[in-house]
């Protein structure tokens, strides 16, 4: 079940709240392209479930860049014959020749950053995309033959000041969503991705929020939202799998899963991180250093209290919850009972359920407060 990572670290230009790593000089990418090629070649030689090329943004790079990627792929990496095969793109870098090679070189999922479908948070957010241009790159991949479609979107926009060129109470914003969520399920995808709006330290964003130029949605705004996010993706037949994930019936992202499901992955490129069930391998956010030697990595053993912290966190986060006897099986029993005592409030107030001595997972109401439930669960 292994997955296999590519990070493409190339953007044309920077959102406004974005902190993965990336960059914007195009100038690097024939020699990142050749750099990462090198370490397909000395690293992806496993077996994999699936294959991921995320960013950044990879429909930046070129046809050219595209085929010496996936050649060196299909050389050396073992991919299942029925491997999930993501590539993450921006609506506007969409075209038929696009789709077209992609499949050519064995895409066979998309997942696709609009965010919103309202052009002036779009522009605000500097997307370089229209709702226009987004709706007609779902519709091309389509007719291209895609029918394994992700979108991502975004809630928790910010409250602007009147001088600002989007401004809206609170129940402006909520009807908003569910007007990006109706565009959303009206388009025939089959993934859904959710994320409340995160004001991550030095992005441009958070220098508006500290300089009073603008103000964060309150959480009861927020939580609206999320509510309707739930309730309106329910009838329209997806499944809640994840906190923030959404699928039709065999349309979980498979390659996200392994994250959650404690699966090892191997991750390729600047700023990538492996896993290999015990130790997380990783290159720094260095494209200079990566392009001197792209197989330099830094490594980290968990400890077991480390790794029995974050298999809590990311397993909470799924539908199933944590599989309590796996957790007694890894981890031993004193850690098993400290969980067991720790849930116990929250089961009592109805933010956990435990499924006979097989799974505790979050309720509807722990969905709210699932991150002060994950603090109190996890081994200080």
């Amino acid at each position: 079940m292994a997955g296999l990572y590519l990070h493409i670290p190339f953007c044309q230009s920077r959102c406004i709240y974005c902190d993965f790593y990336s960059t914007t000089q195009a100038d690097l990418r024939d020699r990142y392209v050749e750099a990462l090629s090198q370490e397909i070649a000395a690293r992806a030689t496993g077996q994999f479930a699936t294959l991921y090329v995320g960013g950044g943004t990879p429909s930046q790079l070129t046809a050219p860049q595209l085929d010496r990627l996936f050649t060196a792929i299909h050389r050396h990496a073992q991919l299942d014959a029925d491997a999930e095969v993501t590539l993450e793109c921006n609506p506007d870098d969409v075209t038929p020749d696009l789709l077209h090679q992609l499949r050519a070189l064995g895409v066979n999922r998309l997942s696709m950053g609009i965010q919103t479908f309202d052009d002036r948070l779009l522009r605000f957010l500097r997307r370089r995309h229209s709702a226009e241009q987004a709706i007609r790159a779902v519709g091309m991949a389509q007719a291209q033959g895609f029918d394994n479609l992700s979108i991502d979107l975004m809630f928790g926009f910010p409250v602007f000041s009147h001088s600002q060129p989007v401004h809206r109470d609170r129940d402006a914003a909520v009807s908003a969503f569910s007007a990006d969520l109706t565009t959303a399920l009206s388009l025939g995808i089959q993934h859904l991705s959710a994320y409340s709006l995160m004001y991550e330290p030095g992005t441009a964003l958070t220098r508006l929020r500290d300089s009073g130029q603008l103000h964060e949605a309150d959480d009861e705004t927020t939580l609206a939202m999320y509510e309707q996010l739930i309730d309106r993706t329910a009838e329209a037949g997806f499944e809640h799998y994840e906190i923030s994930n959404f699928a039709l019936p065999g349309h979980r992202s498979r390659h996200n899963s392994s994250y959650w499901d404690d699966t090892p992955y191997t991750g390729l490129g600047a700023g990538a991180h492996s896993y290999d069930g015990s130790t997380r391998y990783y290159h720094p956010d260095d494209l200079t250093a990566y392009l001197s030697n792209p197989l330099s990595l830094v490594s980290e053993t968990l400890s077991p209290t480390e790794h029995y912290n974050e298999y809590v966190m990311t397993r909470l986060r799924t539908r199933e919850g944590i599989h309590l006897p796996s957790l007694l099986r890894r981890f031993g029993p004193q850690l098993y009972r400290y969980c067991l005592a720790m849930a116990k409030p929250h089961l009592g107030a109805g933010r956990l359920s435990k499924d006979g001595q097989h799974y505790l997972r979050l309720t509807r109401q722990g969905l709210f407060v699932s991150d002060d439930i994950m603090s109190d669960l996890v081994k200080v």
